[in-house]
């Protein structure tokens, strides 16, 4: 096997996947050099080499990234906020690209700023990789995980919400959609999985949405989708906001979607009644 080129960092946004990432990279070897995004990542990070910057400091993790040896970088986490063009320190290379990055940031779709801020970090040197890469058993598996599965109806509410999400994903709005008795209730905008599974708990709460159906959550990768950066993911609050929903369970595409916290996942879908399905999206089931 060849040795891994240059030294791992970790752009880390909020949430507790970056966590997850920088641990596993550790257990693996590594000795990550961690960049929470200010206002934007969570938790403590004083047990490992890490350098606060905020999401538009492009000048000061260039500087970071020559200093420590970086050649490999992970992007890890939700981010809220895009830069506000304003606030951007460039590099001088980067000023050549300034014009397409105002333009991205105030028209492009979170596809579209993904994959500028993948070419302005390897325009800097550094490979960036897929989370799935320093840890391929958060990956979701095809079948069932845990004690429930789908029955009939969870069957076609996955059809359809799966059919749904993988339109909105092609658009670049969302990853996520939940149908109710085979129609299509809501999709994912930029607030996110739990703010839309908010959302159908008060139309099911407003009888809006049958309550006597449940329902089904899916999240799916957009269709172009760039497999380095912002996998759709689930962890324990994704399970207990889908059960405040009313929701039958939850479905990811299995091997382009992250599981957090499995264990605590399973029991927690257990123990609620829910079921999480790792499905393909050639079958939408």
């Amino acid at each position: 096997m060849t040795a891994p080129a240059g030294r791992l960092a970790i752009i880390a946004g909020g949430g507790r996947l970056p966590h997850h990432v920088a641990e596993a990279a550790r257990e693996a070897g590594e000795n990550p050099f961690i960049i929470p995004l200010t206002d934007e990542a969570d938790g403590d990070w004083l047990g490992f080499d890490h350098l606060p910057l905020s999401v538009g400091d492009f000048a000061g993790v260039t500087r970071a990234f020559r200093e420590r040896g970086i050649g490999r970088v992970v992007l890890s986490g939700a981010v809220r906020r895009r830069p506000d063009w304003r606030g951007i320190r460039p590099t001088l290379a980067f000023l050549f690209r300034m014009p397409h990055v105002v333009r991205t940031l105030l028209k492009g779709g979170d596809d579209t700023v993904l994959k500028m801020v993948i070419e302005l970090i390897e325009s800097a040197g550094a490979r960036v990789v897929g989370v799935q890469e320093i840890l391929p058993s958060l990956l979701a598996e095809t079948g069932p995980v845990g004690a429930v599965t789908p029955d009939e109806a969870a069957r076609a509410d996955i059809t359809a919400a799966g059919e749904a999400a993988t339109a909105l994903g092609r658009l670049d709005i969302g990853q996520g959609a939940i149908a109710v008795g085979g129609r299509v209730v809501a999709l994912e905008g930029p607030e996110g999985t739990d703010a839309m599974l908010a959302r159908v708990a008060s139309l099911k709460a407003e009888g809006r949405i049958s309550i006597r159906r449940r329902g089904v959550l899916v999240k799916l990768c957009k269709p172009q989708q760039d497999l380095r950066a912002d996998l759709p993911s689930i962890g324990p609050a994704t399970i207990e906001n889908a059960h405040a929903a009313g929701l039958a369970g939850i479905a990811v595409e299995a091997g382009r979607a992250l599981v957090l916290e499995r264990r605590t996942v399973i029991e927690t879908a257990d123990r609620l009644g829910l079921f999480l399905i790792g499905i393909e999206r050639e079958t939408g089931a």
